[in-house]
């Protein structure tokens, strides 16, 4: 009767996991992938790896708030494509994940994006931006 115990309470994780994997949007996904060691989980500019940058993670939840109340999903959009002039960010350090992502849709051999790496990279950003404008503080 134990190995039956055992192997229900590993089912019951494994499903609890998985069904949590499955509740995660794209833009969550995107933001935990490549954002959340800087900008924390949260988006406050807390993340573990942020102490070791000279000018630290930018509070993602203000982004809103310090533009008038209008989240600026474009500015935000070069920002991350990498496009905008980030001189906050001195020479550029944070990631340019437009880039990273066109080549990593252009070194798969699968056909798991029907589109061209554009269209990928796109697809990334703006499912990221969505998840971000979410995070705003009241």
């Amino acid at each position: 009767m134990k190995p039956l115990l055992a192997l229900t309470a590993s089912a019951i994780v494994c499903f609890s996991v998985s069904s949590q994997v499955n509740a995660m949007s794209l833009g969550e996904f995107e933001y935990r992938n490549s954002c959340e060691q800087c900008h924390g989980p949260s988006g406050k500019g807390d993340g573990p790896f942020g102490e070791n940058l000279k000018t630290p993670p930018s509070d993602l939840t203000m982004l809103q708030k310090k533009n008038g109340g209008l989240f600026p999903a474009s500015h935000v959009y070069s920002v991350i494509e990498g496009t905008a002039d980030v001189r906050l960010h001195g020479p550029r350090k944070m990631p340019i994940w437009g880039r990273r992502f066109r080549a990593r849709i252009k070194e798969s051999e699968e056909e798991f994006f029907p589109g061209d790496a554009n269209e990928y990279a796109t697809t990334r950003i703006l499912a990221l931006i969505e998840y971000l404008s979410t995070l705003q503080a009241k």
